[in-house]
């Protein structure tokens, strides 16, 4: 991972790894608090600016997602908030009419797609999505949705990426960490190589972030998001 911030590398450098769960050991005088008032204040201004440029592709992509099937334009899925509080996150459809029978049918013959589920919660090669949906998704538009999700005030434009129940035991106690803030569109492991990194170093970074957020770190992650889009490295 390369990461500039000082915050960060005092934070990895505290961080205990052992065998079995994981530990963290974070030092108090290295916590910065980032308010939550200045925070909404530069998700409200940056998602406002970035919607102003990309409405006119979010209704082309809207035109297509509808001529290719006549379903849905928009998937929404319910997901874990700041404090456990459920919410729904938006996205541009990106998988066939029929995916749960398309995906319950891949699991029951295939074993090794069983353990990638299992172990990542995600699939390599998902029979689910469809192929505008897999252009959406390797160049992350399908996204565009959620910054509807941060006007809301559910998301924030950075933070943990938002979780689904059957995911909270794949944080343990470290679940406080991710409750501590709002999940974001982008973060830690979205600029970090996403679904190329393991699911155990995606929640380090989660509590990495909640524990050392500041105004440095938060434009930082906003700033290399984007080329870490057009890297398209572990979007899938």
């Amino acid at each position: 991972m390369l990461f500039q911030s000082d915050t960060l590398e005092t934070s990895m450098a505290n961080i205990a790894c052992k065998p079995g769960p994981l530990h963290f050991t974070f030092r108090p005088s290295e916590k910065i608090g980032l308010p939550a008032t200045l925070v909404r204040v530069l998700d409200v201004a940056i998602a406002l600016t970035a919607l102003v440029f990309v409405l006119p592709l979010m209704a082309i992509i809207s035109l297509a997602i509808f001529l290719q099937d006549g379903g849905p334009i928009l998937f929404s899925h319910r997901r874990v908030g700041r404090g456990g509080k459920p919410f729904y996150c938006y996205k541009f459809r990106s998988m066939a009419a029929d995916a749960e029978a398309r995906l319950a049918e891949l699991l029951e013959r295939d074993p090794a797609a069983r353990e990638e589920w299992a172990r990542d919660h995600k699939l390599r090669d998902d029979p689910r999505v469809t192929p505008l949906g897999a252009f959406l998704r390797r160049s992350s538009l399908d996204e565009l949705p959620q910054l509807i999700n941060v006007l809301h005030g559910t998301m924030s434009l950075v933070g943990p990426r938002p979780i689904v129940d059957a995911e909270i035991s794949r944080y343990g106690r470290r679940f406080a960490h991710y409750c501590a803030v709002k999940p974001g569109i982008t973060g830690l492991w979205q600029v970090s190589g996403r679904n190329d990194v393991s699911y155990r170093t995606r929640v380090a970074l989660d509590c990495i972030y909640a524990k050392s957020q500041s105004p440095k770190l938060y434009l930082w992650i906003v700033v290399v998001t984007i080329p870490a889009v057009l890297s398209r490295k572990g979007s899938y």
